[in-house]
């Protein structure tokens, strides 16, 4: 059966913390940009606050938490697809996790990759146009601590509220001369006894073979040909991805897969690292039509596989990473601070005084909206939408996004896409047209 022609929008992360104006000047330009498409996807890169909730012991870098009116403002964009599956999603822990599933129960957007056990987070989301269906599977490789993953429920006990998990397997390749250096190490200073006792007693697994060697537990050396770090899929987490297609295939034209991960290839943080290309790839092979990437808040390169899109970052739709109103002790703790101080102390210690972070790097405000066509599960048609944030204005009134006319945004995303073989040109209008190679 052939499946329908289809239009989609997609944004990067709304980290949004402040109630904007959706009259401010550029507002209306965007919107009728995203609502181009009949599926039209965005990261919710916080928590709905519902007072009495307490922070987390462990979050995402900030205490994010937004009002419930900013998912109004988000429908205003255009939005109807969305996940919060991220490293922010457990900043307040379970309540912040209820309070916004509780939120969106009063939108009408669609949502996966949070739900109240493994299963319900796993599950696809179905949006239903005057054109087709769409689902959407959401993950994430990166959120604040394992308890933030749902959990499976028993024949006799519920699961437990969380993210559609995507684990990774993470260890450091030696080579022989470094591996008995670090075994002496371990052997010499003890630092290896609690987890010998562990073994022993049967709490902890027993050690894989004798090419492997741990550092108290927490960092794992193999013995191999060079030095190497290596970060390598959780396959019980990819076969639950699978069979998540799988059903998607059964209920919906196209599939669309969202992806929060900000671990990185080398030391740019523009190169997605091994595991998340790999990812992608297999996500297409298992019948997906897209990948949509967010989390590292800049952007990562364009590939076309297998005539499918897949987007390794979209950057930030928004940026309002300095505008959190308040936090709980512990994070005025962790900067020498206690809650008599100002909240704004917090991120002037953070950044040096304004001198380092997300808001002093114009890479972080600058982003893409990609507008895109499919018919019969091909691309036909993809063109990119460069959007600012702002760089430069007061702290209080950047991070929302406005068209921007200045092609050097397009020609930075061009040139880190070109070695993934991907071609953009840039239009007139300044939109990158993206070369599509039809066999």
């Amino acid at each position: 059966m052939k499946l329908p022609k289809m239009k989609f929008t997609a944004a990067g992360d709304m980290l949004i913390q402040r109630l904007i104006s959706t009259e401010y000047e550029g507002f209306r330009a965007v919107s009728d940009y995203i609502r181009k498409g009949d599926a039209r996807f965005f990261n919710f890169e916080s928590i709905i606050y519902r007072e009495g909730i307490w922070g987390n012991q462990f979050n995402g870098g900030s205490f994010h938490n937004s009002d419930p009116r900013t998912l109004k403002i988000a429908q205003e964009y255009g939005f109807n697809m969305m996940t919060f599956a991220n490293n922010h999603t457990f900043d307040w822990g379970y309540g912040g996790l209820t309070s916004t599933l509780d939120a969106l129960k009063n939108t009408d957007f669609v949502h996966s990759g949070v739900g109240m056990n493994l299963d319900e987070a796993a599950a696809p989301a179905y949006l239903d146009t005057p054109t087709g269906r769409v689902a959407l599977i959401s993950m994430t490789s990166s959120f604040c601590n394992p308890a933030a993953m749902a959990g499976k429920q028993s024949r006799r006990t519920p699961g437990r509220p969380g993210v559609n998990a995507l684990r990774t397997i993470r260890y450091m390749e030696v080579t022989k001369d470094q591996f008995d250096v670090i075994n002496e190490i371990s052997e010499c200073s003890g630092v290896n006894a609690d987890l010998a006792i562990s073994r022993a007693e049967g709490y902890a697994p027993l050690k894989e073979n004798d090419n492997t060697v741990e550092l108290g537990g927490h960092i794992r050396f193999r013995l191999g040909e060079k030095t190497k770090y290596h970060i390598e899929l959780n396959e019980s987490d990819m076969k639950r991805l699978e069979k998540s297609i799988i059903e998607a295939k059964a209920q919906a034209d196209y599939i669309l897969i969202s992806i929060h991960g900000h671990e990185v290839a080398g030391n740019a943080k523009e190169n997605p690292a091994d595991f998340l290309v790999e990812f992608a790839h297999r996500c297409i092979d298992m019948g997906a039509h897209a990948v949509l990437g967010h989390g590292p808040h800049l952007l990562r390169p364009l590939e076309i596989y297998k005539n499918r899109p897949i987007f390794y970052s979209l950057g930030d739709f928004m940026l309002h990473n300095e505008s959190v109103t308040f936090a709980p002790e512990d994070m005025y703790e962790k900067y020498g601070l206690t809650s008599d101080d100002p909240i704004s102390e917090i991120y002037r210690k953070r950044s040096r005084n304004y001198t380092v972070g997300l808001l002093t790097d114009h890479r972080m405000m600058e982003a893409v909206i990609p507008y895109f066509e499919m018919e019969d599960g091909e691309l036909t048609h993809l063109e990119l939408l460069p959007i600012e944030l702002g760089y430069g204005e007061p702290r209080y009134r950047l991070g929302n996004p406005r068209i921007c006319t200045d092609r050097g945004i397009i020609e930075r995303y061009a040139q880190m896409s070109a070695s993934y073989g991907t071609e953009i040109k840039i239009g007139e209008d300044g939109i990158g047209i993206v070369t599509l190679n039809k066999e």
